[in-house]
């Protein structure tokens, strides 16, 4: 399963045909509606998939419409969406628009933004996405759990014209700790692993199974959505023989560069679009490897080449940006400044617990920010670490205290990634997920624009839900 090819259904002709399939959970894929509103019916339940392939016995999984990742959803950019999730679990859940700045009410964090969606319940999720680019959806109730059983899949929105390219692939990434007869390892929430590195898995897939290679004809020049729907997993991307140009970071456009050292670098949670010129030699198959952890590389796919020839000559190396969104500016000679700090961890000041702020039974505090733990997935009345003037401009000054990295996710908004180290990063990115290394300090900045109360956490979810979690509210 080298790119998602989920078939998109016309509603009304659905609805003419009869046979009752307007109900959620009736199709296996997603449902696009051909009016001035997108409208999408997802399903959360247990399924199985082939996540090891077709001549293993499937994997069970917790999935939205039974597919692994979840249906692709495609809306544009301005038009109203209406996302219909019924919940087939037998506990409560929501799901979370990744990156999308939307109504504090659809963000998906239960308890605080809205009540779960309990067994056999409807919600409705309605927005107007303004932003065009690469987004996902994932479960953000016992995120452990339903995120790391499947429960998640890609988000696009489309711009007003499409770019310029051959085709437009999605590779969804994630990892799994599956047993020997390929089921899903329990021993989620483990406590040693909680105050370290999180769940990684021993098990990698594309596109929710293991990959046979994408393939691909010489001459092709395609743009590459990556995301990273791991729990703990931190990626780093080679293609062998190929010059990735990265042209958004978080669905969010950039000055399109190649990536540092060659190596596409992904937390979790984190999206990369890139433009690849495919110059590879007819009939090759070329390695796509992942390199971020030491000694420890391995390959996630490859690009295989067709035998034919190329279609067209080599392009020439330019690569057009991507249209700005409409993102406000912010101004940072009247910022208000702020200091988040990243504390606890093994190594790192040692196990925490009984620290301020709010917790539940469910997780112990290993992490901090701020000194302030907040455990679990979300909670009525959580209190803020901070409340920002709506309209204001903010930066935050967010440091890695400990000895271990932390993809760090705001909802609700998308900032500007200032400077790490004190040194300026360049090419105008923008993003919700930074990555931070062990010591790193890292200034974002963004305008408050967006009311309500809003998750910051670490999206390692071991860390999230032992601590790394806190509320900014905008009024």
């Amino acid at each position: 399963m080298s790119s998602l090819c989920h078939s998109m259904v016309d509603r009304r002709t659905l609805l003419q045909a009869g046979a009752g399939l307007a109900a959620a959970g009736m199709f296996p894929g997603a449902v696009r509606a051909q009016t001035p509103r997108a409208e999408y019916n997802l399903v959360a339940a247990i399924a199985r998939s082939p996540i090891l392939g077709e001549r293993r016995p499937g994997t069970e999984v917790w999935s939205y419409n039974g597919s692994l990742p979840g249906p692709e959803i495609r809306v544009r950019q301005g038009k109203p969406v209406r996302i219909a999730v019924r919940n087939g679990l037998s506990e409560d859940t929501t799901v979370h628009w990744h990156g999308i700045r939307l109504p504090n009410n659809m963000d998906g964090v239960p308890g605080l933004t809205q009540r779960p969606i309990a067994p056999g319940e409807t919600f409705a999720y309605e927005f107007t996405p303004p932003d065009a680019g690469t987004f996902w959806y994932h479960s953000h109730s016992n995120s452990l759990q339903q995120l790391g059983r499947g429960l998640a899949g890609p988000l696009i929105v489309e711009e007003a014209e499409p770019y310029p390219v051959d085709r437009d692939i999605i590779w969804m990434l994630a990892d799994w700790r599956l047993t020997p007869d390929g089921q899903i390892a329990p021993g989620f929430g483990n406590a040693m692993e909680a105050a370290m590195s999180g769940r990684v898995g021993n098990t990698v897939t594309v596109n929710g199974a293991i990959s046979n290679g994408e393939q691909v004809h010489a001459g092709e020049r395609i743009r590459l959505r990556l995301i990273n729907g791991a729990l703990a997993r931190i990626m780093a991307l080679r293609f062998e023989g190929h010059q990735p140009v990265i042209i958004a970071v978080d669905g969010q456009p950039c000055e399109p560069h190649q990536p540092a050292d060659g190596r596409v670098l992904l937390g979790p949670a984190m999206r990369i679009d890139i433009v690849l010129d495919l110059q590879g030699e007819p009939g090759r198959r070329y390695v796509v490897r992942d390199d971020f952890y030491e000694d420890l590389a391995y390959t996630v796919t490859h690009l295989n080449y067709n035998a034919t020839s190329p279609t067209r000559a080599i392009r020439d190396d330019s690569f057009a940006p991507l249209p700005g969104n409409p993102l406000q500016e912010p101004d940072l000679t009247r910022a208000e400044r702020h200091q988040i700090n990243l504390q606890g961890g093994m190594m790192g000041g040692g196990m925490m617990s009984g620290m301020g702020g709010m917790s539940d039974m469910a997780h112990d505090a290993s992490w901090s920010i701020n000194g302030h733990s907040m455990t679990g997935d979300g909670h009525a009345n959580m209190p803020p670490l901070l409340t920002l003037p709506r309209g204001s401009n903010i930066m935050l000054t967010m440091h890695n205290q400990t000895a271990w990295w932390h993809p760090m996710h705001l909802h609700g908004y998308s900032f500007k990634l200032l400077s790490r180290n004190g040194v300026s990063v360049p090419y105008n990115q923008r993003g919700d997920t930074v990555l931070l290394a062990p010591k790193d300090a890292v200034d974002v900045a963004f305008v408050a624009d967006n009311p309500g109360e809003w998750m910051l956490h670490c999206h390692i979810t071991d860390h999230q839900v032992s601590g790394m979690s806190s509320v900014l509210q905008v009024r």
